[in-house]
């Protein structure tokens, strides 16, 4: 895009975008699902219930403080089948254990969110698979029909029919023993939930098509043979591997995951959500882009997806948000009873009465994208539109030189356009900004974005449309919406006030 800019042209860029973003984001609330492994073999006394009262960390009030801080609407609650039947599959669900993790989604719906109930059984019962050599189908319907059953008048209640199948042999089977659930679901009474219906592969977002699960799960229906509500349940996370193992990410999976999957939805005419996903809670590389073994990575633009190759995370829920015709929403990984310790730790500091602190991916990619801000720490101004250095403050700049960001996110509608003229530029993210001189922008006006360090902007002399949004940001329930109103300058040869450099 920025490339064929010429000198001399005249043009406006206006990178704010009115959309109507994705309608859930949230944290998963880990704890009931501990001492799960990959094969499905859950040891119940490993537990590490996310209530106070049972004597765990407080779930509850870290979901009371993500929904009222951080506007949050949904709550994943991870569980394990054993737990609830207390080691007797197929039996009737444990009235003990069932009254613990009730606590639980009891506390989610006083906040007003949706709450996932998420069987965290990889497919499997000690090893062996639903459907294939394990568990029956009918073993796998009677779990979900009292669970139903307990649920069918919570309309925020989602059903997460099954955490994260994988290497499984049949996807076909595999969909029968999902129909089976959804059935025995819609029969118990909860005909308007969510169920969420899960792939192979660890329900990857980025195999879900190619795997086969896609078209197998699209057979899934309600009783009356309609798929509402029933939506695609995925999960990517940005590491190497994509296991959501590693602090650092490597890839946005925009290009290699979330548009080809939304091209299908799409042309599908359905819906998926992301359920899991998330980086280290501090790593640069999620927040930022700039990875360990990229240190002079290019500029990038959160809602220029198409020009640029990002890293982190915001990127990524930023795509979501661009495209929540086919994407509902999207939940982190993970919080509740994970220490501080734990590599993809979302778990908020602090307490219910000292107050909380979000770790910073919450604050700067979840929180900031789903409300629209996009901010490091505050919203954007909420009275200001876009501010323009002053002609007598702009010069040509050679290739070569250094960017500095204001914010130490790269808030979607916070960044200089023109800056990403020049390819071969060096761009770097401190996490305190600059102060800038009075009198360069207009009373009461902080803009983040880009700016040089020490001279001007890549572009000719002579050439005008140089932009710093600043954004005004309007945050509704379920919704974002950001206007901007572009105004051009002509450039000239000066010098920035040396206080400009970082």
């Amino acid at each position: 895009m920025f490339s064929k800019i010429l000198a001399g042209s005249t043009f406006a860029l206006s990178l704010g975008k009115a959309f109507a973003g994705v309608q859930f984001a949230g944290i998963n609330i880990a704890g009931f699902d501990f001492g799960c492994g990959t094969d499905g073999t859950c040891t119940v006394s490993s537990v590490v219930a996310p209530l106070s009262s049972q004597g765990g960390p407080d779930g509850a009030g870290q979901m009371a403080h993500f929904n009222t801080a951080d506007g949050f609407n949904m709550f994943r609650l991870p569980v394990a089948w054993q737990y609830l039947v207390n080691n007797n599959l197929g039996g009737t669900l444990d009235d003990a254990n069932l009254a613990n993790y009730d606590a639980l989604v009891q506390a989610c719906l006083t906040t007003g969110a949706y709450c996932i109930i998420d069987i965290h059984n990889y497919a499997r019962w000690n090893g062996q698979i639903i459907g294939q050599g394990g568990p029956s189908d009918d073993d796998f319907a009677s779990l979900w029909s009292q669970i139903a059953t307990k649920y069918a008048e919570e309309s925020n209640v989602v059903m997460g029919i099954m955490n994260e199948p994988h290497d499984v042999p049949d996807i076909i089977t595999w969909s029968q023993s999902v129909q089976a659930a959804v059935t025995a679901i819609r029969k118990a009474g909860a005909t308007i939930q969510y169920c969420l219906l899960p792939g192979n592969d660890y329900t990857s977002a980025q195999t879900f098509v190619s795997s086969g699960s896609a078209a197998a799960l699209a057979n899934v229906t309600n009783l009356d043979g309609s798929t509402t509500n029933l939506i695609f349940d995925v999960h990517k996370y940005l590491d190497s591997d994509g296991s959501g193992t590693h602090a650092d990410c490597t890839s946005n999976q925009i290009d290699d995951s979330f548009s080809p999957l939304a091209t299908y939805l799409r042309t599908s005419n359905r819906q998926a959500i992301l359920s899991e996903t998330g980086g280290g809670s501090d790593d640069s590389s999620c927040l930022t882009g700039i990875s360990s073994s990229l240190p002079h990575f290019p500029l990038q633009l959160l809602h220029c997806a198409d020009d640029f190759t990002k890293l982190d995370v915001c990127q990524a829920l930023a795509y979501l948000d661009t495209n929540s015709d086919v994407y509902l929403g999207y939940v982190g990984w993970a919080a509740g009873s994970f220490a501080s310790s734990y590599v993809l730790s979302l778990t908020p500091t602090g307490s219910a009465s000292a107050g909380w602190v979000d770790q910073p991916l919450v604050s700067q990619c979840f929180a900031a994208q789903f409300n629209g801000t996009n901010t490091t720490s505050t919203p954007a101004p909420a009275t200001s539109s876009f501010a323009a250095l002053p002609s007598s403050s702009l010069e040509l700049i050679p290739s070569s030189s250094t960017f500095v960001a204001v914010s130490s996110s790269l808030a979607a509608a916070s960044i200089l356009s023109t800056a990403a003229s020049s390819s071969s530029s060096t761009f770097v993210f401190p996490t305190s900004s600059p102060a800038f001189p009075s009198g360069i922008f207009p009373s009461g006006v902080t803009p983040p974005g880009i700016f040089p360090t020490g001279t001007g902007f890549p572009f000719p002399t002579g050439s005008t449309g140089a932009l710093i949004p600043t954004g005004t940001s309007h945050h509704h329930h379920h919704s974002h919406h950001s206007d901007f109103h572009p105004i051009t300058f002509k450039t000239k040869r000066a010098s920035l006030p040396s206080n400009l450099a970082a």
